[in-house]
């Protein structure tokens, strides 16, 4: 006859007993733990929490997103896409996390299937953030040279939205790359009055100026940008960009 440990029954009795609520209450401080570690750049460890959290409460589609997010973060994107893929299951209304399964989709190469869901998100009327669903599909344009196309999608995500600045910049950089320099100028003045200030649409500014042949304008914009952010990106690239500028 096998001898149980008397602790090990204990355990087990004090865990029936804890009311389901109590349960689902730790659940969410274990999920919020993950989200602390994610938000830190602790991935590893926001998975730990976020895979206890899921089994404390395994119905629950915005563990399964924390849970995601956590194995993308870590490159880990079958995992990532069949967790996300459980949110929607749980949750068909949870658009938000359209964006995410396209994104992780297009980040492990299946670039037409991760479209595809930010379409679904686009078009679906539910949607909180279309502009981020259209800034997405901008975004992987881009990253395939369809600038025409990027362009369409960046200014889409502009006119859901206009205090946009990753979408201010993907249409600038698009139109850069189609060789208009004068148009991408006029979308980032535009930028900076709906987003003032903005050292990143201050730089790309700079350096449209500087491709249209505007030399006095652009030094003004970079000088600006360099004295505002000096140790920055935004100021790195602008005090590299005035070494290029005509005296």
């Amino acid at each position: 006859m096998v001898k149980r440990d008397p602790s090990a029954v204990l355990l087990f009795l004090l865990l029936a007993a804890v009311p389901a609520a109590a349960q689902k209450a730790d659940a969410e401080a274990t999920f919020n733990a993950g989200l602390t570690h994610l938000r830190e750049n602790r991935p590893q460890l926001a998975l730990d929490q976020f895979k206890k959290a899921v089994k404390d409460d395994p119905k629950n589609p915005y563990f399964y997103k924390g849970l995601g997010l956590a194995h993308a973060r870590l490159n880990q994107f079958p995992e990532a896409v069949a967790a996300l893929r459980k949110a929607i299951e749980l949750n068909p209304y949870y658009v938000d996390v359209r964006n995410d399964l396209g994104t992780v989709l297009v980040l492990s190469g299946r670039r037409e299937e991760g479209k595809a869901e930010f379409v679904a998100a686009f078009n679906d009327a539910t949607n909180p953030t279309p502009e981020i669903s259209a800034r997405n599909l901008g975004q992987a344009y881009f990253e395939e040279k369809n600038y025409d196309l990027a362009a369409n999608w960046f200014r889409t995500s502009i006119a859901r939205r206009k205090e946009n600045p990753d979408a201010v910049l993907g249409l600038a950089e698009a139109l850069l790359a189609l060789g208009r320099p004068e148009d991408a100028a006029g979308v980032l003045e535009q930028g900076l009055k709906d987003v003032p200030n903005h050292t990143g649409i201050m730089v790309l500014l700079g350096d449209a100026y500087y491709r249209g042949g505007k030399f006095t304008e652009a030094r003004v914009k970079l000088e600006e940008v360099a004295r505002r952010d000096p140790m920055g990106a935004p100021g790195r690239r602008a005090a590299e960009l005035l070494k290029h500028l005509p005296r």
